[in-house]
């Protein structure tokens, strides 16, 4: 399409909006993937660096935050340059940096921190302080062409699983959250029962693609009253009861000898998105929203794409999943929820500290 000048008939270009040009490097350091990603203007990805520490942590069967601490130390600045680099920008074309300040590991967190707080300092660049839940939110939006507000969010990872009703970008207001376990946690302990690699999400999921989803009746959380919310420790129980053949006293098989281990994996799978599933749609109901945003480790499953999917088309309601590469932890988020920060002028000053919760 030609970019010269519109014919009488053409309608009136757009402005762009303000902070359109504007770059902000994200930094994310929470749990155990060391990120950071340039972002133009909230939506345009420049670049994007995650290093994960997936080996380190494999061999316990999930993360142990002092190993999670020491790798970001090792990372955080090359992943930065790597950036830098990848965008073809350096730090004098930056507008901001955003970082992660919470929730998450509190040694984690305070790498990217101290990282980020060290370079806006020595550029005198404007410090955005991000959560990490709100990032979340903010990833399943960036592929879309409209605002989804107002609208659900559905957040579920390794370490969350929450429902928050999302009035903008920045206005995110909880509404029910898990009582225990997180989604991405039960996976990852079942998978560990099951002798399946770390982390159990994706490798629960690849199993159970040949099991039989209902072949096991597993429980599901069923909030009383009408009311929305999550629970994952009975189900996990339960699945631990099933491998000892429902003497609780007994000893956990070893992998190779559990017969059904794929239709235990698809049982599992089956239930923990029917839970999810089940409690959004009856929670964008209450709320009369009509889009539901779904994001965190989770959103990569293929079942649970599948089933809100299908229950979102049921009920009349849009379902949004960003791309996989932008649903686990990544600096992407945090750069694009930063640039909504920065224009709205949510600047952090050198006492903004990491926080666990």
């Amino acid at each position: 399409m030609s970019h010269g000048t519109p014919s009488p008939s053409s309608p009136p270009a757009e402005d762009p909006p303000a902070g359109a040009d504007e770059l902000v490097l994200g930094i994310e350091s929470s749990c155990d993937e060391t990120a950071a990603a340039i972002v133009r203007g909230g939506r345009h990805v420049l670049s994007s660096v995650v290093d994960s520490q997936i080996a380190e942590h494999a061999p316990y069967g999930g993360v142990v935050p002092e190993v999670a601490g020491r790798a970001h130390l090792r990372r955080i600045l090359p992943c930065i340059d790597g950036a830098l680099s990848e965008a073809g920008v350096d730090l004098d074309d930056l507008s901001a940096i955003a970082v992660t300040c919470r929730p998450g590991l509190i040694g984690s967190l305070l790498v990217g921190l101290s990282a980020a707080k060290a370079l806006a300092f020595v550029r005198g660049l404007p410090l955005v302080g991000v959560h990490h839940i709100e990032a979340h939110s903010y990833a399943a939006t960036m592929e879309l062409d409209q605002p989804p507000y107002p609208c659900l969010a559905l957040i579920v990872s390794g370490g969350h699983t929450a429902l928050y009703r999302a009035d903008s970008a920045l206005q995110l207001t909880p509404l029910a959250s898990t009582l225990d376990d997180a989604a991405g946690e039960a996976f990852d302990k079942v998978g560990y029962l099951l002798g399946l690699a770390y982390p159990g999400g994706p490798s629960v999921s690849a199993l159970a693609v040949s099991g039989n989803p209902t072949a096991i009746r597993f429980p599901r959380y069923r909030p009383k009253n009408g009311e929305v919310g999550f629970s994952f420790s009975g189900l996990k129980t339960s699945v631990l009861y099933h491998l000892r053949g429902g003497d609780a006293l007994a000893a956990t098989p070893a992998p190779e000898d559990i017969p059904d281990r794929a239709d235990v994996a698809a049982s599992f799978e089956a239930a923990v998105v029917d839970s999810l599933v089940t409690n959004t749609i009856t929670c964008a109901r209450r709320e009369g929203l009509e889009q539901v945003l779904v994001a965190g480790g989770v959103a990569c499953n293929r079942r649970l794409r599948e089933e809100m999917s299908r229950a979102g088309e049921s009920a009349g309601i849009r379902i949004h999943f960003p791309s996989p590469a932008y649903c686990t932890d990544n600096a992407v988020m945090i750069a694009g929820l930063g640039w909504e920060m920065l224009r709205a002028g949510q600047l952090a000053d050198w006492t903004l500290d990491a926080s666990p919760r």
